[in-house]
């Protein structure tokens, strides 16, 4: 069942594995691999090449398992947060990547499965996790972070004008009783922001979702300690192919990409550079991709999509 589940087309299919120019005896990585959608079209490009599938999510990893049985031993299958992914590839003799991918979106699969507790649409358990080996949840955010840290959590990384509010009717909630479900803290919102606010932009819950799904699973860290080093772990040509879906992911990727790209730290007025830096490669979309009209009304997922690519070049 979890494998029909994650058995939708992947999000910019056909316009990252174009990025990631795939050759048959690469070495590829992809560091979400959710239900393998990616992944299969990149496999199936494969002869003597091998696939590295990264996800913390076990049930992903039982369904991807499942697409990827074809593939056989060109697939080898990881339970891990991608932030590990260099460290665990080296582990295992692998020296470098023609090729790495990260999809940073939700998965259908989990907003839909209610006792995840990702989707303001059910009534559920405040969990979030993505990887459910860890203790920290969303009930522990919201009944334990001070009114502060709430309030910078949902205006930093749900960016929500009544981030302020919200914050205060959380802290003012848990005082009579614990809150524990989806529905209450739907509830909470609603009564933080004005009624007339309410009928525009959008369910009023969604910011403030975003910013404790995010804060849960440290995704932003996470994003922002991972994208150096996947790029030092490409060979020369290798590429990094990255979807973001808000604009707090596109941020950290487009400034990692650039200063990759550019890293001299030189003021402008020098003649020539004496820090030292070096490129690390190329960025390939000077402008991201977006998905095309054909894919916005066949998925709505793919609304806020935006791929990023950067090449590899190896001076040494």
């Amino acid at each position: 069942m979890e494998a029909l589940h994650f058995a939708h087309k992947s999000v910019l299919l056909d316009e990252t594995i174009e990025g990631l120019h795939v050759v048959p005896n690469g070495i590829y990585v992809d560091g979400t691999l959710g239900g393998g959608g990616h992944a299969s079209e990149v496999c199936r490009r494969l002869t003597d090449g091998h696939f590295y599938g990264i996800d913390q999510d076990e049930a992903a990893i039982r369904a991807a398992g499942e697409r990827l049985k074809p593939y056989g031993d060109r697939v080898t299958i990881l339970r891990d947060n991608y932030c590990n992914a260099v460290s665990r590839l080296r582990e295992l003799g692998v020296t470098g990547a023609d090729g790495m991918m990260l999809d940073l979106g939700v998965s259908s699969y989990q907003l839909d499965t209610v006792e995840r507790g990702f989707s303001y649409r059910y009534d559920t358990d405040l969990d979030m996790r993505m990887d459910q080996r860890q203790t920290l949840t969303a009930k522990e955010i919201l009944n334990t972070y001070s009114e502060m840290e709430l309030f910078r959590i949902i205006r930093d990384y749900g960016e929500d004008p009544f981030a302020k509010n919200i914050a205060k009717h959380i802290v003012r909630a848990r005082q009579d009783k614990m809150i524990e479900t989806t529905g209450e803290l739907n509830e909470i919102i609603k009564a933080a922001i004005p009624a007339k606010m309410r009928a525009t932009g959008g369910h009023p819950s969604k910011r403030t979702f975003q910013a404790i799904r995010i804060e849960c699973n440290h995704e932003l860290d996470v994003l922002r300690e991972s994208l150096d080093g996947m790029i030092d772990f490409l060979n020369d040509g290798g590429r990094l192919a990255i979807i973001t879906f808000h604009s707090l992911e596109d941020r950290i990727v487009k400034a990692a990409f650039r200063k990759n790209e550019n890293p001299c730290t030189c003021p402008t007025n020098f003649p020539v550079c004496v820090c030292g830096q070096v490129s690390k490669g190329r960025v390939l979309t000077r402008k991201p991709i977006l998905p095309s009209e054909g894919e916005l009304e066949e998925n709505s997922r793919s609304k806020s999509a935006k791929l990023r690519i950067f090449e590899r070049i190896r001076e040494d």
